[in-house]
């Protein structure tokens, strides 16, 4: 089945279902519109679907194959050049679409930047956002758009979503007051710990819509995203609070964002790829 405003291109080595009878449909999203440093994210969901090349599908830590999950991948959306608000509404017309066709499918976004998350957001109505980014992207408006990725926290906390952030390193004044305000819970890069998150989320109503930008890591892990920072989390710190919600919390979606670069085999592109076998490993391990 084909979807308006989304075009093939490279996708998974291994069997693929039809979105009608997929359980995981990967989606992605080339857009770098309003990065603000390093340019790139446009790239990311091919550097992203390249780099699983180099990994396998059997995942050791669950004894699952991913090969064997119904997974279908419908190609990237057609973006709007330079214009983030039109491609996010893109984005949430066709994830509507997919869920009006396959209410059962969990729809999974590789990125290209932050603000399409936005569009995810909007389509699935999740209750709760529980976020893995190094900033807080609570601005109002950041270079006179609200609709910036500095700005997607913020558009998705005035919907009505608890949001709770983790491995923040990187805000301003007024976004430190605006989560107090709205009483949005996050944790600091230095002071993450299991418990901490456990802590936070336990009580978050569902679904939950779970959102990893790439920026959240160690740089070591991640040296090609749009805005990068020093002294990030490390990736099994990711995948052990991932493994947590999994087990604990109904996921409405999906996404890995942020990812840059501009040649294959990219060390960033291969810790995003790893984090999308995990996090799908995770949800099937139960399902085969």
């Amino acid at each position: 089945m084909e979807f308006l405003y989304t075009y093939e291109t490279l996708k998974l080595e291994f069997p693929l279902v039809e979105p009608e009878r997929a359980k995981f449909v990967i989606l992605g999203v080339p857009f770098d519109g309003t990065t603000s440093f390093k340019p790139g994210a446009r790239f990311g969901p091919t550097l992203v679907r390249h780099a699983t090349l180099n990994l396998e599908s059997y995942i050791i830590d669950y004894d699952v194959d991913i090969a064997e999950l119904p997974i279908a991948d419908i190609g990237d959306v057609a973006i709007v050049a330079g214009d983030p608000r039109k491609t996010a509404d893109r984005v949430r017309e066709i994830i509507t679409e997919l869920k009006r066709i396959n209410p059962n499918a969990l729809p999974i976004l590789l990125g290209g930047e932050h603000s399409q998350s936005l569009g995810a957001v909007e389509a699935l109505k999740p209750a709760s956002y529980v976020v893995f980014d190094a900033h807080l992207d609570l601005r109002e408006s950041y270079e006179d758009n609200p609709y910036n990725h500095a700005c997607v926290a913020r558009r998705i906390s005035e919907l009505g979503v608890r949001e709770a952030m983790f491995g923040i390193r990187s805000g301003t004044r007024e976004e430190v007051e605006y989560a107090e305000q709205e009483e949005i819970a996050w944790v600091h890069a230095r002071d993450y710990d299991f418990e901490a998150f456990v802590e936070l989320v336990k009580p978050l109503p569902e679904p939950v819509y779970l959102s990893v930008d790439i920026d959240v890591f160690d740089l070591s892990l991640v040296p090609s995203t749009g805005t990068p920072e020093a002294g990030g989390l490390r990736f099994w710190d990711v995948v052990e609070a991932m493994e947590w919600l999994v087990e604990n919390k109904r996921i409405a979606g999906f996404d890995i964002m942020e990812v840059a670069g501009s040649g294959l085999g990219d060390v960033t592109a291969l810790t995003a790829a790893k984090l999308l076998f995990h996090f799908i490993g995770a949800m099937g391990k139960d399902r085969l």
